[in-house]
């Protein structure tokens, strides 16, 4: 509905309360509903749920268009992010928020700093993207009120062609929603567990829920040691109590992401069932280290399975738990990804060690066999160490071809000395088109970034402190902070307007006409960075 319509719709229904509504001005209704466009997460996970079918429809026609997010640990953080997106790309488009399981841990935990082992309070996921909602919500109310203003102004001069492109601007806005994925790690619990809090998160507004193979007790960090997985069947079903929670609310278009953390996860908890050779319980099965034995030496407790005729005795490790054979992570991988697609997975995402294009690949290539449209989530993790990674794997490009590498050492590449070397140049090119690459060659339809702005936050916090507690006194504030946020356009240098105080006060004239008392007048200080 355009603003006009607003406006003449408000208007009849406040004639129709024959004078009783008269102090309520239609103009200003329709600007507050504009600036509220969302009423409920329910209707943010409905919406961007089609968003993301969309780009996900798109991806499959050109690989070209891939879709890329960061993790954001506060609603402020995605608020700004959004913010900066519009501002430099002017459009939203393709680009979400994700997030992270450890950042809630480690960040937004009431017992304070965590690892990523599923130790947090469940309620702290959906309260975290209530949040980011919340914000993003409140950008389109800020973004929009200074659009008012702008209106305002232009029918105060008299400019009938600058009202009117106002006008098309607000009946163009293109909101700073846009979609979440977020982390459930493995469910936090049994299948009615996974589905009690995927519902509190769909109705928080996450329109797409990333689970995990790992055994939930037992859940560790992608890129930690001691990852133990599932048999297929106990995650497929927390795999349908997702998809039934997104059914029971309506969110019919609710996307899966299904993870596996199998490439680096070499331990099981449980011997799947299995009811006839080669069933999916087998096929788990046969990937576990086991002795052959006879009868004669089962001991007592020994756990045994058959397989062609043979007894099989899986290794049994101290902690009680069951190893899978070296070098079987890559198979696992492709046999969890193609299970997770064939019963209602949306989407991959494949847990890896290292950034390498064709090693993604070539577990893609196997389960596009099967299933040609698969697409992949992919972290860009800052657990790797990018520029160490890809300057090695520059280095073992050129000694495959016979050139001369005995200016590096490959086990120091890290080091500053090589920063201007054509192998670190080549390295650098290699990581700035990582993401188009990998989305052409290797099916990554979502780029993100799982722990980008812990490490912001971090960084640009021991640059101020190094400089306001050091010589330069307030000064490092005002130059590496204020000055450049007046310089480059960030929009929270107006801190009081950001933190809503312009809304607060065009509500005041709303409710109390010229009687309101504004906090916006010609002795606020936020008037020194017009």
């Amino acid at each position: 509905m355009s603003y006009q319509d607003h406006i003449i719709e408000m208007g009849q229904l406040i004639k129709s309360k024959n004078g009783t509504w008269d102090g309520i001005n239609p103009e200003s209704v329709a600007r507050m509903r504009l600036q509220n466009r969302f009423k409920t997460g329910l209707e943010i996970a409905k919406y961007t749920a089609d968003i993301m079918r969309k780009d996900m429809a798109a991806y499959d026609l050109d690989a070209g268009k891939y879709t890329q997010s960061l993790g954001c640990w506060h609603g402020f953080i995605g608020q700004q992010k959004m913010i900066s997106i519009k501002k430099h790309f002017k459009s939203t488009d393709r680009k979400y928020l994700y997030l992270s399981g450890w950042m809630v841990a480690a960040l937004r935990s009431e017992f304070g700093p965590l690892p990523d082992q599923s130790m947090h309070e469940k309620t702290s996921v959906p309260a975290l993207i209530e949040e980011l909602y919340t914000f993003l919500r409140q950008a389109d109310a800020r973004e929009l009120g200074g659009l008012y203003r702008d209106l305002d102004a232009a029918r105060a001069a008299g400019d009938k062609a600058k009202e009117a492109s106002i006008i098309d601007q607000i009946d163009n806005f293109q909101t700073h929603v846009v979609p979440v994925i977020a982390d459930i790690d493995a469910g936090f619990g049994n299948a009615e567990a996974t589905y009690l809090l995927a519902k509190k998160m769909i109705e928080a507004g996450a329109c797409a829920l990333q689970i995990e193979n790992q055994v939930s007790d037992e859940k560790q960090c992608g890129h930690q040691d001691g990852k133990v997985t599932v048999p297929h069947e106990d995650f497929l079903q927390k795999v349908r109590a997702v998809r039934y929670a997104f059914l029971e609310l309506g969110v019919d278009n609710g996307v899966i992401v299904t993870r596996t953390d199998s490439l680096g996860a070499g331990l099981t908890k449980q011997i799947a069932v299995s009811h006839q050779p080669g069933d999916l319980g087998d096929q788990y099965n046969a990937f576990l280290d086991c002795d052959e034995v006879d009868a004669s030496q089962i001991g007592n407790g020994d756990v045994i399975i058959t397989r062609n005729g043979k007894l099989l005795r899986p290794k049994r490790l101290p902690s009680n738990l069951f190893q899978f054979r070296e070098g079987t992570g890559a198979d696992r991988c492709v046999l969890d990804s193609i299970t997770s697609l064939q019963n209602g997975a949306d989407l991959l995402w494949i847990e890896t060690e290292k950034p390498h294009v064709e090693q993604i690949a070539s577990m893609m290539d196997r389960i596009r066999e099967v299933i040609p449209n698969a697409k992949l989530v992919y972290n860009n993790s800052p657990s790797f160490n990018w520029t160490l990674n890809f300057r090695q794997q520059i280095y073992d490009t050129y000694k495959a071809a016979g050139k001369d590498v005995s200016a590096y050492d490959r086990e120091k590449l890290m080091s500053v000395d090589y920063d201007g070397t054509e192998l670190a140049a080549e390295a650098d090119e290699k990581i700035r088109t990582f993401q188009a690459d990998g989305a052409k060659r290797a099916g990554i339809f979502h780029h993100l970034i799982t722990l980008p702005t812990y490490h912001t936050a971090a960084l640009s916090t021991d640059n101020l402190a190094k400089e306001y507690f050091g010589a330069a006194g307030m000064l490092g504030y005002v130059a590496g902070v204020q000055r450049k946020e007046i310089r480059e356009g960030i929009a929270c240098v107006k801190h009081q307007n950001m933190s809503g105080s312009d809304i607060g006060d065009d509500h005041k004239e709303y409710f109390a006409g010229e009687a309101a008392l504004k906090a916006g007048g010609v002795h606020n200080t936020m008037n020194q960075f017009a």
